[in-house]
């Protein structure tokens, strides 16, 4: 439990210090899109970091994680960020949300019936369901393997001991679709075009709306000349995560260099309003500007010649 009145603000250090998670486990969790990476924390962002740590001891893969979240955005009116507004609990095999007094399944909206845990966990498994002991350390060799691989990057370690880090990790579970990401973004570092997109497409194999694994994606197509493949993997990652502000700014460049300076315009200010006050904000303000300013004149100058038309 959280003890306590709740701050109106925590740190970095605060938050990892009351949920009691490590800098290590936060970040690998940033890494793979299940929380935003944020240096002050609300109380509810750590009610989010609770429901998470929950499921993640309950060995619920981060790809199923991101799946109920979506949908559970999609189901709910008004819901916003679920693992903060709403009790997530695994029930059998399935995320559950309580509402009202209801257990409802996340994914299929499905209202589960209130029979205790073991009757419960009975009637959603399957003869032969239950993954057996090998897998679960598997996973669990996998999880060490990926986190050692963010701890070797973190600390500018030589890339050749990351590479083998993730590799591990992969080897020991193939769907680690965060793992697959890092890789991909190694190889685009070194310009293994090929590599690197075959990472990136194995992730979206595993979660299709991996919203890192699109945009990564769409910068390894801008860098090698192909925009419109570009901008349909932005427009992706936007989908999975109207919020992804990098999107935004990226697609915003595309359209303004096609010639499509409504949609530019768009996306420029869905950039500002997400991210007002870095410095990238201060080139998306003068983005903007300039094709407001085109925009003034071009209505000028239409103006005039529709006035001139007008005389016969």
């Amino acid at each position: 439990m959280l003890a306590g009145p709740p701050k109106q603000s925590y740190s970095r250090e605060e938050a990892l210090r009351v949920v009691g998670v490590s800098e290590r486990q936060l970040r690998s969790w940033e890494k793979q899109e299940l929380v935003p990476r944020l240096d002050q924390f609300a109380f509810s962002d750590l009610i989010a970091l609770r429901s998470l740590q929950k499921l993640r001891h309950d060995r619920v893969r981060p790809a199923r994680i991101r799946q109920a979240v979506r949908a559970l955005r999609e189901k709910l009116d008004g819901v916003a960020e679920p693992l903060k507004e709403l009790k997530i609990v695994l029930e059998g095999k399935k995320i559950a949300v309580l509402l009202e007094g209801q257990k409802m399944e996340a994914v299929s909206g499905q209202l589960l019936m209130d029979f205790d845990r073991e009757e419960l966990r009975s009637l959603l498994e399957f003869p032969g369901e239950r993954a057996p002991a090998s897998r679960a350390t598997r996973q669990r060799e996998a999880e060490a393997w990926f986190e050692k691989g963010l701890d070797l990057e973190q600390t500018g370690a030589p890339l050749p001991e990351i590479i083998e880090a993730y590799e591990k990790s992969l080897e020991l579970d193939p769907h680690s679709a965060g793992a697959l990401v890092n890789l991909g973004t190694i190889h685009y570092h070194l310009r293994k075009w090929d590599d690197a997109e075959r990472c990136y497409r194995q992730a979206l194999e595993v979660d299709g709306d991996y919203a890192l694994a699109h945009f990564n994606l769409a910068n390894l197509f801008d860098e090698t000349g192909n925009r419109p493949r570009a901008l349909a993997h932005y427009q992706a990652a936007l989908r999975a995560n109207p919020n992804y502000a990098d999107a935004h700014y990226n697609a915003a460049l595309i359209y303004q260099s096609q010639g499509e300076p409504m949609r530019a315009v768009r996306h420029w200010k869905a950039y500002l309003k997400l991210d007002p006050a870095s410095t990238w904000a201060s080139i998306a303000r003068r983005e903007l500007d300039k094709l407001c300013r085109a925009a003034v004149v071009r209505g000028s100058r239409s103006g005039e010649d529709s006035s001139v038309r007008s005389v016969s």
